[in-house]
């Protein structure tokens, strides 16, 4: 399902006709790129790219001022079904992608095992650091939140608490997990198995 597609389509169906500035300020103001995977950047590709699905319409032009001139598009009867259609599938769909860093633990470089109880003390803190930064995001942007968005806000937030409990865990099997990790790599030195 894409994030952007939702929004976007969300966005006409929602507030009318618009051209890609005037979506990107919408983006903005909804801070969507703070607790979505939607690029601002990325809007103008997707109004175009939902055009040429004929999910969206151009409508007129518009210039404003000495500004360059703007297409102005409108969502179609076809976009209005496919806007229910992701909500729909958005709603239902459970998303737990594979963190990279999993498999990168399970691939230590043997030379630099020692490094890993740093390496994961790094990450734990900067999760700190990403949830303080969220908690105060939501609190500034409180006053002017739905009570879903609300909910969507602190999503995240109790995505990244159980992530830092996770990390919690990981730092208290760090010693098992770098002698683990020594004695494999004693043992591929040597050519016999490990028993881990």
């Amino acid at each position: 399902m894409s994030s952007i597609r939702l929004f976007v389509l969300d966005s006409f169906a929602r507030h009318g006709d618009m051209h890609g500035h005037q979506l990107r300020l919408q983006a903005e103001q909804e801070h969507v790129h703070f607790w979505t995977d939607v690029s601002v950047g990325g809007l103008y590709g997707a109004i175009k790219r939902l055009a040429a699905e004929g999910l969206l319409a151009p409508v007129r032009t518009e210039r404003e001022g000495s500004f360059p001139e703007r297409q102005v598009y409108g969502i179609t009867d076809a976009g209005r079904a496919a806007l229910d259609a992701s909500r729909r599938h958005a709603q239902d769909e459970i998303v737990l992608r594979p963190d990279p860093f999993d498999l990168a633990l399970t691939r230590v470089d043997p030379d630099r095992v020692d490094e890993l109880p740093a390496t994961v003390r790094r990450r734990r803190a900067e999760l700190e650091r990403l949830l303080a930064e969220s908690a105060d995001h939501r609190r500034r942007a409180d006053p002017w939140l739905s009570v879903a968005e609300k909910h969507a806000l602190s999503h995240r937030e109790h995505r990244l608490r159980a992530e830092i409990s996770w990390h919690d865990t990981l730092i208290g099997a760090l010693p098992d997990i770098v002698a683990d990790e020594e004695a494999g790599a004693r043992h591929a030195l040597t050519g016999t198995p490990s028993s881990g």
